[in-house]
């Protein structure tokens, strides 16, 4: 079985030698690996088991599960504690700091590795892959065109799979149905605490206004208390605004997008909201260079919001969320952050997606959802279906 599946070895060599300058930078010697978005990144597939990388060398693998990879750096092993013995076979010195990813990691993880190291002292990695994950190389570059390619065709037949008397549910069944024979993957990975959701989330109405505990740009009360975000079985009504936002991973890179769709005419007042989402955008796009900070970024947005006298309604109505972007990738929520408190600073092949939106009660949800890639020339659409909101009569 082929060690990095579709990844090309080059492109893996390349993200292992972006890591090991970042550990080195930070006196660290080796990390350990056990994240599934990490593993991902540092092999080109999920495994069961452990990736070392050491700050000079090769790195290892260590696999539980699948039987049959094959490689110089592969080895077999069913617990932990089999690591130091093996790396001492393979002429490895044990490093004196070793970097685990804090973050992510299950406590009783943590401790376990910290007893297979004792004499190791123990560094957080968490950051630094999220920072390695951030700036993504031509090859990740190719992966998130394509997905924006195909996320882009399922969202331009949205208007034709619906009919009136049609649900919310029923409708986001419908899309990820599309997405699926379009060639979606239909995994969600988000990063963050305890964030969940399934394939889209399709708002109809004022469920958009409905609280939800994830921190997403919109909530919706969802079908059960299990899972408590998105469609919540409305039936979609004219007058009702109907936001997409529904799953981009076609590659294993995400792009993330959200348009609105209309059924009958919509008050001028989310009309309004609507085009201020679409001129914040273009805004944006010009200010997204290399250099430029994260909450600057959020700042002129606030400052267009405030302008057109909708801040009551920005970024949500009962509940109302803290950033307006975020960077995706592997993962949605990846850096850099669009808040007002963010320290991020773009770099070129960051991959951000922009969601200014609003919500008017009566209505429901407006704005558009974009990702781009940072460009010396400013942000790059890759996901370019039309903005305006579209009618589904």
């Amino acid at each position: 079985m082929e060690l990095h599946a579709l990844t090309p070895v080059d492109e893996i060599s390349r993200r292992i030698s972006k890591i090991q300058s970042m550990i080195a930078d930070r006196a660290i010697d080796a990390i350990l690996i056990t994240d599934n978005t990490n593993i991902y990144y540092t092999l080109g597939r999920v495994i069961s088991g452990w990736v070392y990388i050491p700050a000079k060398g090769n790195p290892i693998y260590f696999v539980r599960r699948p039987e049959g990879l094959k490689g110089d750096n592969v080895r077999y092993i069913h617990k932990p504690e089999l690591i130091p013995a093996e790396l001492a076979s393979l002429g490895y010195t044990l490093p004196g700091t070793l970097g685990l990813e804090l973050a992510v990691t299950p406590y009783l993880t943590i401790e376990r590795l910290k007893a297979v190291f004792p004499e190791c002292a123990i560094a957080d990695a968490s950051k630094i892959m999220r920072e390695a994950r951030a700036v993504k190389t031509d090859f990740e570059l190719v992966q998130l065109r394509q997905s924006g390619v195909k996320h882009s065709r399922v969202y331009s037949r949205i208007p034709h799979i619906f009919h009136p008397g049609m649900t919310d549910i029923e409708l986001q069944i419908e899309i990820e149905r599309i997405s699926r024979l379009e060639g979606c993957l239909g995994q969600f990975r988000i990063s963050g605490d305890s964030m969940e959701l399934f394939m889209a989330n399709v708002l109809a109405g004022n469920n958009a206004d409905n609280p939800t505990p994830y921190d997403f740009a919109m909530g919706g009360a969802g079908l059960d208390p299990s899972l408590p975000v998105g469609a919540d079985g409305s039936i979609i009504k004219p007058g009702m605004s109907v936001m997409v936002d529904a799953n981009g991973n076609f590659t294993g890179y995400m792009t993330d997008m959200t348009r609105v769709f209309s059924y009958g005419d919509l008050t001028e007042e989310a009309i309004r909201a609507h085009r201020c989402s679409i001129d914040i955008c273009r805004q944006l796009e010009k200010m997204g260079r290399p250099g430029a900070k994260a909450s600057d970024m959020y700042e002129k947005a606030i400052e267009i919001v405030k302008a057109a006298g909708l801040e009551r309604h920005f970024m949500g109505y009962t509940q109302k969320a803290g950033f307006i972007g975020h960077g995706v990738g592997i993962e949605i929520n990846e850096l850099p952050v669009i808040a007002p408190r963010s320290r991020d600073i773009l770099q070129e092949h960051n991959v951000i997606a922009l969601e200014p939106k609003f919500v008017v009660p009566g209505v429901g949800a407006v704005g558009i959802e974009n990702t781009y890639i940072v460009t010396s020339g400013g942000l790059e659409c890759i996901t370019g279906s039309p903005e305006d909101i579209i009618s589904l009569e």
